[in-house]
């Protein structure tokens, strides 16, 4: 057909799938654990009363489900935002212009609990074009590994954003 348009992928896009970003640094304290679970409803003592949570055999509070730490801003550092797709990458062939978050899940491997810090990194595991009722879209796909301060991997989080 004379009308058929290229497709969204574009091969810049399809060579950054896999390649890391920098790594970003988190700190997990007391008073982020305290925060997050308090904002999210959790009642559970081993998020507050460090007592509690080495009496149910963790090293001190716990982080709850969803809080990998609060990132350590550096004023210095360049800014990982700007232009560009996911970690600035290529933009697909046409403009898209809504962004909607499509989810995130987190798979956990060990304990992540105060005092510990984590480093991510992040990387573009799958880009897939297809249409909707609104039109086409673009779900990436997007992976970040969690280590903590042992070099252990403790969590992996999977990413999905829709661009329509």
């Amino acid at each position: 057909m004379a009308d058929e348009l290229p497709p969204l992928i574009t091969d810049a896009m399809r060579a950054q799938i896999g390649k890391e970003s920098e790594p970003t640094t988190s700190e997990v304290d007391k008073t982020g654990i305290r925060i997050f679970a308090r904002s999210v409803g959790h009642t559970d003592p081993i998020y507050y009363d460090e007592a509690a949570a080495k009496a149910a055999g963790y090293r001190g509070l716990v982080a709850p489900p969803g809080y990998l730490g609060t990132p350590v801003f550096n004023p210095n550092a360049p800014s990982r935002r700007g232009g560009g797709g996911m970690f600035g990458g290529p933009e697909p062939s046409r403009p898209l212009k809504r962004i909607l978050n499509g989810g995130t899940e987190i798979e956990y491997f060990d304990d992540i609990c105060a005092g510990d810090v984590l480093t991510s990194s992040s990387h573009v595991a799958a880009y897939e074009e297809t249409k909707g009722s609104l039109g086409e879209m673009l779900i990436t796909t997007s992976k970040t590994v969690y280590k903590n301060q042992d070099g252990k991997v403790v969590a992996i989080s999977t990413g999905t954003g829709i661009r329509y």
